[in-house]
């Protein structure tokens, strides 16, 4: 099935996937059995984070399933947690096709989807569904600006969003840095970040996390850090898709959009250890070319709390959540660590 499937244009393929998982997503009983199969349930790999206990650190990233279709087959097939969205306050189409991309040489992606999903109150009634079925599945929410919004009004997509998913989140991501909605990332910069965070952070006691770009300097990533702590942020997720285009061997590389994948490996790692040392008090979530169980592992030491995969799972398959949680006990019994807990207290 993976092979047919990178048969096909990559958006249609990932429309076919993401509709057979949310089908057997919607059939319970048909979960318990894979799951069982699937799912690494072991002490040692529960994180605590910002208030939410979680089964495990690795979890599927915003972009995947943006309405929330198939968050029982994310349960099933081992995740810890589920990222959904972006989503935002109206429904919109997003950017013209094509706009997802295979790099099968450099395995990573290029996308441009523009925000493309069906709104957040369609998402909140597929919310409640899921939370209704009692499925231990933390649950995370990225929200975003629809694409005519003015940057000066982007507070109040942001507040429209939140205030229609609140219920059903365990945890919020403003989503700042997507390279795919034109000025977007204009609202990193210092005055805009410091308004919108005044504005969101009192609309919600559920923890509210903030999504950078991973092509942000040293000294824009110490302002929003900076920012993070005044306004009493909950964490950081780093980091988004990158515009950077260096070593790529694929003759798609120029395509506009964002990448992600391994050529992105260096960079998200370098930027987690910039932000783990001025990250007191904020919990950091790493995604970015995580591949195998050693990504996993020298994430996870390099401070993140929680570390959330894309692209590494379109190309790794089903099974690849399953192979990074053994292969991380692997690493973690070599090395003599008994919990994740006892990492992060190192």
């Amino acid at each position: 099935m993976h092979r047919f499937l990178f048969a096909l244009d990559p958006e249609a393929a990932h429309g076919l996937a993401l509709g057979l998982l949310a089908f057997w997503s919607e059939r319970g009983p048909l979960l318990e059995v894979p799951a069982r199969l699937l799912r690494v349930e072991d002490p040692r790999l529960r994180v605590e984070a910002f208030g939410v206990s979680f089964p495990n650190p690795l979890g599927l990233a915003a972009g995947m399933d943006k309405d929330a279709r198939a968050l029982g087959a994310w349960w099933a097939l081992g995740f810890g947690f589920a990222e959904v969205g972006t989503l935002t306050p109206r429904p919109q189409v997003g950017n013209p096709k094509p706009r997802l991309f295979r790099l099968v040489e450099d395995r990573a992606l290029i996308n441009r989807m523009g925000f493309n999903n069906r709104g957040a109150e369609e998402a909140a009634r597929r919310l409640k569904r899921f939370r209704q079925r009692g499925l231990p599945l933390p649950i995370g929410v990225n929200l975003g600006k629809n694409r005519d919004t003015p940057l000066e009004r982007a507070a109040e997509d942001y507040l429209k969003a939140l205030r229609l998913l609140e219920p059903f989140g365990d945890y919020f991501v403003l989503n700042v840095s997507s390279p795919n909605t034109p000025g977007l990332r204009a609202l990193q910069e210092g005055p805009f970040l410091d308004e919108l965070l005044a504005r969101l952070r009192p609309a919600t006691k559920k923890p509210l996390l903030l999504k950078v770009a991973p092509d942000l300097s040293p000294k824009a990533l110490d302002e929003v850090l900076a920012l993070a702590k005044k306004h009493r942020l909950q964490g950081l997720v780093a980091v988004n898709t990158t515009l950077a285009r260096e070593g790529l061997k694929s003759s798609l590389a120029q395509e506009a959009g964002g990448l992600s994948g391994r050529p992105l490996k260096g960079r998200a790692l370098e930027v987690l250890r910039h932000l783990a040392e001025g990250a007191e008090g904020l919990a950091l979530v790493s995604v970015g070319g995580v591949e195998t169980p050693l990504d996993l592992w020298e994430r996870l030491k390099a401070g993140a709390s929680l570390v959330q995969v894309y692209t590494g799972f379109v190309y790794g398959g089903p099974l690849f959540p399953r192979r990074l949680l053994l292969g991380l006990l692997r690493l973690m019994e070599a090395e003599g660590v008994s919990s994740l807990g006892e990492l992060r207290r190192a």
